[in-house]
């Protein structure tokens, strides 16, 4: 069927969904033209992955209608969704890590001859594709020597080569470098001039207004708006997608760094390349953050602290006193809490309720003299993570893998803050929030700040440093390369510090 450029590629009207205690969509439409990005924002627990889950065939509906090419569709599963002409790049890399690149590719649908896989076509097919993207990794390689980035290009070649109508993009920029996130464009840009549709689902104001067209909000289930990118501002947006003005991005910064509270020497991590001779001071009540490349060994930094990469070199500093941080089970005793970066595979249980994943790292305050735990307390705390991070779910023991990427790491912000820490370590802890959540994050970091903890940081969006953290620690190649100011430093500057050793 040939499709005019007035007419749309998708149209989804009116549509509902509801699971026990939640109504996760009421009556939402989204409508996607030929050649053009359409952006698909809300807050986390808009209903945006419920929604596109409903079109994908991993969730059925309960009302309203899908309309694909022109045609009524109810795909029964993603299999029936990607032959049919919609594809998805997911948030959450979900590949088959001991396999060949070019395995996951054509997964499910490898060339044959006769009745074995044809591994020279199938190579051949990988090329093709990859050149025309522009993108350099041999299809032979296992997936589990790539990068996050490059996993991150391989998923996007995959969705390619299904010569897709629709593809939906799920926060595809959240591990790639500036460098990458241009390249990306690059190919969004190729399948809009092969007149696809492409669905953009990011909270990076920035990539919306460069490289959309349209914009539908979604808010607590159901349908704001859509528009034209032009004439929109980001304050426009945001009221749109919160229900309320949000006159800051940023929290006022009113915490007041004090003596030191912990102090790094010199430290070097056993196994390189990784970092070497890091030193600097955390002081009571400062955020400070980490900045670098990717490869700067940023992570590197906490995991160390954290005992979970081993030391080869250097010393720990608490409130004056030498602590060894071995392992995570001794750094949490000694006031460590760390959120990790990747959420999904070491942040949460996925299977598990939301009441196992809040107080899994503090089980030992839950014990009473007979040795079982303590319901009543237990419940307790489970209701504080709720409460006091305005997680949205309908119960404690709602399974934690279904509630929005946002909502997972408010959670797991929550289990550690009940650990009590007086070193709270966070890294990216806003990737792939919705601005309304980032900035009760960074409500809730500048409060612990006042109440004399030390938080660090790491970040790879410079706003987000620049406008949360007191002083920076920049990171290069492993090596610590300076600390600045934030109040005087700028971009350039800790851009300039960051290829220091490269």
């Amino acid at each position: 069927m040939t499709i005019q450029n007035d007419e749309f590629l998708l149209e989804m009207s009116g549509i509902s969904k509801e699971f026990p205690g939640v109504k996760a969509l009421d009556n939402v439409n989204l409508k996607v033209r030929p050649h053009s990005i359409h952006a698909l924002m809300g807050e986390n627990g808009a209903g945006k992955s419920t929604l596109l889950k409903c079109l994908f065939g991993i969730y059925e509906k309960d009302e309203g209608e899908i309309v694909f090419l022109g045609k009524p569709v109810n795909f029964q599963s993603s299999k029936e969704a990607l032959e049919s002409g919609v594809s998805m790049v997911h948030q959450e890399l979900n590949q088959v890590l001991q396999r060949t690149v070019m395995d996951n590719i054509w997964l499910g649908r490898y060339p044959k001859k006769g009745l074995f896989v044809d591994q020279n076509k199938m190579y051949e097919e990988t090329k093709r594709v990859f050149e025309e993207l522009e993108i350099d990794i041999d299809p032979k390689v296992k997936v589990s020597t790539l990068s996050v980035s490059q996993m991150q290009m391989v998923e996007i070649a995959k969705a390619f080569s299904y010569n897709a109508k629709i593809v939906i993009m799920d926060e595809p920029t959240s591990s790639l470098t500036e460098k990458e996130v241009n390249h990306l464009f690059t190919i969004i840009n190729k399948l809009k001039n092969k007149g696809c549709g492409i669905i953009y689902i990011s909270h990076k104001m920035e990539e919306i207004f460069s490289i959309c067209d349209e914009i539908t909000i979604l808010r607590d289930g159901q349908w704001i708006d859509t528009r034209p990118l032009e004439g929109l501002s980001m304050d426009d947006i945001i009221s749109m997608m919160v229900g309320r003005e949000l006159t800051q991005r940023f929290p006022e910064k009113d915490n007041i760094p004090k003596e030191p509270i912990l102090e790094v020497k010199n430290l070097t991590a056993l196994n390189q390349p990784s970092i070497k001779d890091v030193s600097f001071e955390l002081r009571k009540g400062e955020v400070l953050g980490i900045a670098g490349l990717v490869g700067s060994k940023r992570t590197d930094v906490v995991e160390t602290l954290f005992g979970i990469r081993e030391r080869s070199e250097g010393e720990i500093l608490l409130h004056g006193s030498a602590v060894a941080n071995r392992d995570a089970h001794e750094a949490i005793k000694n006031g460590f809490a760390l959120v990790t970066e990747e959420r999904r595979s070491t942040g949460i249980y996925a299977n598990l309720d939301i009441r196992f994943n809040a107080l899994i790292a503090n089980l030992d305050d839950y014990k009473q003299s007979s040795g079982l735990l303590s319901n009543k307390k237990m419940s307790s705390d489970t209701q504080w993570v709720i409460d006091s991070m305005r997680v949205k779910t309908p119960s404690h023991k709602t399974t934690i893998g279904s509630l929005s990427g946002g909502n997972q790491q408010k959670v797991i912000i929550g289990r550690w803050l009940l650990t009590g820490p007086e070193i709270l370590m966070l890294d990216e802890p806003t990737r792939g929030i919705d601005v309304g959540a980032k900035f009760e994050i960074y409500q809730l970091i500048l409060e612990l700040a006042k109440k004399d903890k030390g938080i660090i940081i790491i970040s790879s969006e410079m706003p987000e440093l620049l406008g949360i953290t007191d002083r920076i620690l920049v990171m290069s190649n492993g090596r610590a390369a300076g600390i600045v100011e934030t109040r005087n430093t700028t971009q350039s500057e800790i851009l300039s510090l960051a290829s220091r050793y490269l």
